[in-house]
């Protein structure tokens, strides 16, 4: 087994709503904001070459938005997902698989493209399985007020009506390697992965834990649907991470791919972070 990251490009969101009800004054400190309070955030995906499959966690932003859309996130970065696919060889055609943590424009939106010539909407990964699992392609295919902004159809949809979507369903869909744990405080059913590697237990964590500054429990995204049961969620997750020795993949961090954990008498807190590269 290999595993990359994947530069997808990156972001601005308003540094308010990434760590909540946190005061500026704090997270500020390590996390610096422009004048008008947004702070740079990565779109970092996996991917996993597995023998025969190749698997991609996660699709970035995509680029098929309006100018009007994308104008609101300040997109920058020298990477899209196609451009990091190929400076490793891969074309989106070799990609077998793809799972989506969850149905989020920053993490789908990549995986629907408009055909320049049509104008219309075709899979970018036309030999792909694409893999949600039911209860949370339920939740985004029939958005609640908070988060419709968020599901768009454009992105989602055409998984189904073109025939790739697949449920994971018994959770050994990948092979001993590759496992999911379920969480529901950022939105229903989200799924982290848990990849086996080199004797090592790499996570991919999404928006469970999206940059070394949500380690600390207050730390909780005002995007989350149930902030308290995310805080419960990542409360028992840092506790059984640090007793395994996880290393958590950090997907919107903008200056670390990964980090590990330490217990200190203030509880669980970041230990240190790093490139992925450098373990």
């Amino acid at each position: 087994m290999n595993i990359y990251p994947i530069d997808t490009g990156y972001f601005k969101l308003d540094g308010g709503a990434m760590f909540g009800v946190v005061p500026k004054s704090i997270w500020s400190k390590t996390n610096p904001s422009d004048n008008k309070n947004l702070c740079p955030f990565a779109m970092r995906s996996m991917l996993i070459e597995d023998g025969n499959r190749l698997i991609l966690i996660d699709t970035g932003l995509g680029d098929k938005q309006s100018d009007k859309f994308f104008g609101h996130f300040h997109l920058h970065g020298d990477n899209t997902l196609k451009s990091s696919l190929a400076k490793l060889g891969f074309s989106p055609d070799h990609i077998t698989d793809v799972i989506l943590t969850h149905l989020h424009f920053d993490h789908v939106g990549g995986s629907v493209v408009r055909n320049p010539i049509t104008s219309k909407l075709e899979l970018a990964f036309k030999n792909a399985k694409y893999w949600s699992n039911e209860k949370h392609w339920t939740w985004a295919t029939k958005p609640n007020p908070r988060e419709r902004a968020s599901f768009l159809s454009e992105n989602i949809l055409p998984i189904e009506e073109l025939g790739h979507l697949n449920f994971i369903k018994t959770g050994d869909e990948f092979g001993p390697n590759i496992s999911f744990l379920l969480v529901h405080g950022h939105t229903e059913s989200q799924i982290i992965p848990h990849i086996k590697h080199n004797g090592k237990t790499i996570v991919f964590a999404a928006d469970l834990i999206p940059t070394t500054t949500h380690i600390p429990l207050p730390y909780v995204m005002s995007y989350d649907t149930r902030p308290l049961l995310t805080m419960t969620e990542k409360e028992k997750f840092l506790k059984e991470a640090y007793n395994e020795d996880y290393v958590l993949f950090l997907q919107h961090d903008a200056y670390k791919e990964c980090c590990n954990l330490k217990r200190t008498e203030r509880g669980i807190v970041l230990n240190n972070s790093f490139q992925f590269s450098d373990l």
